[in-house]
């Protein structure tokens, strides 16, 4: 447990790829802490038992941002030297911020639209599609390591991510009249 810390991906002996297997990802999640379950290291030393602690908690920060596409996207940016985690960078595309507003707008719509739970269905098919479109753009692009190009499709996607949760979050209010 020495020398320098392994990125996620080594953690759990994956290669460094945007795609990945979840239910994998889940196993070898599970199979490490069942591994470093305090109770294994109960009669090893201190220090032992600290390290133990510090791995396991290691996991469980790996796992959290590996099974997260958007979370996964800007570590793999990171560790090719275009971190964009935590920034507060506009992104510099007219063209898409005006189809954020026409989206924000058709958003605030649905309330009044006069089936909104189908307004709903049909703006979440379409988000869920530019997600994809988004990820896959994503994946190409750092595959031919095109890494600044990459990080505005993360920024986008957090906007795209974003407007599902206030999608989300409308049905849910209005289900709850």
């Amino acid at each position: 447990m020495k020398g320098r810390q392994m990125n996620h991906f080594e953690l759990f002996g994956l290669p460094v790829n945007f795609e990945l297997d979840s239910a994998g990802l889940a196993t070898t999640y599970r199979d490490l802490q069942r591994t470093l379950h305090p109770d294994n290291f109960a009669n090893n030393s201190e220090r032992e038992r600290l390290l133990a602690v510090q791995k396991s908690s290691q996991v469980n920060d790996a796992y959290s941002i590996l099974k997260s596409p958007i979370q996964r996207a800007e570590y793999i940016l990171a560790i090719c030297h275009e971190d964009i985690r935590g920034e507060q960078k506009t992104l510099q595309d007219p063209m898409f911020l005006m189809q954020q507003m026409e989206q924000h707008e058709r958003l605030e719509e649905i309330p009044h639209a006069s089936d909104p739970e189908q307004e709903i269905a049909d703006f979440d098919d379409e988000l869920s599609l530019s997600i994809k479109q988004y990820l896959q753009e994503f994946n190409e692009l750092v595959s031919i390591e095109h890494y600044n190009d990459a990080a505005n499709v993360v920024r986008k996607l957090k906007f795209v991510y974003k407007l599902q949760t206030q999608l989300s979050t409308l049905e849910d209010s209005l289900l709850d009249y």
